[in-house]
This record gives structure tokens, C-alpha cells and sequence, in this order.
């Protein structure tokens, strides 16, 4: 599935980017102060996992970020590994 097609939705009311993949929410908690966002938590269902929807979800809320000028704290563990294998985005961090 080509994952880039998907939008990303940043649901303010629960602090969470999300991304439905067939039917099926895929998210990202978390805080904003300001121009930061603490990126907190990042969940894919069990059912979809390992199937590359996690980084989908990671890229795009990066995009989402640096297109509207924010910047981020990676508390997520998954985040932090993703930061280490795609550097480039390392000039987001707060």
C-alpha cells in the first residue's frame, strides 16, 4: 500500500497525529508548548505491524512539522531510532 497517500491527521482534541490505514488507526501522542511538540508515544495495531506503517506515520508527521515551522522533543522511543537511521531530520529537534 503506498502509505504517502494517506493524510495525515493532526486530531488536536486527543494531542495525537493519526493515520487510518484500512480502517485501522495508526497514532503518534502528543504535547504542545508553543512551537514544540513533545513527541510521546507512537502505536500501530498489532495487526499492522512490521508492514513499514509506523514509519509512514513518523515521516509524515516530520513533514508536518517542518512545513508549518515547528519543532519537536523525540520522547518516543520508536522516534528516537527512526532519528538515528534518518538523520536529515535531526534539524528539527528543539
Amino acid at each position: 500500500m503506498k502509505y504517502q497517500d494517506i493524510e495525515l491527521v493532526n486530531n488536536k482534541k486527543d494531542h495525537s497525529f493519526e493515520l487510518t490505514v484500512d480502517g485501522k488507526r495508526s497514532f503518534i501522542d502528543y504535547n504542545q508548548i508553543k512551537e514544540t511538540f513533545a513527541l510521546l508515544h507512537t502505536e500501530v495495531p498489532e495487526s499492522q505491524q512490521g508492514q513499514g506503517v509506523a514509519e509512514a506515520i513518523v515521516e509524515k508527521t516530520l513533514q508536518y512539522l517542518e512545513d508549518n515551522h515547528f519543532n519537536m522533543v523525540p520522547s518516543c522511543s520508536y522516534i528516537q531510532v527512526f532519528l538515528k537511521r534518518h538523520p536529515e531530520w535531526n534539524k528539527l529537534l528543539a
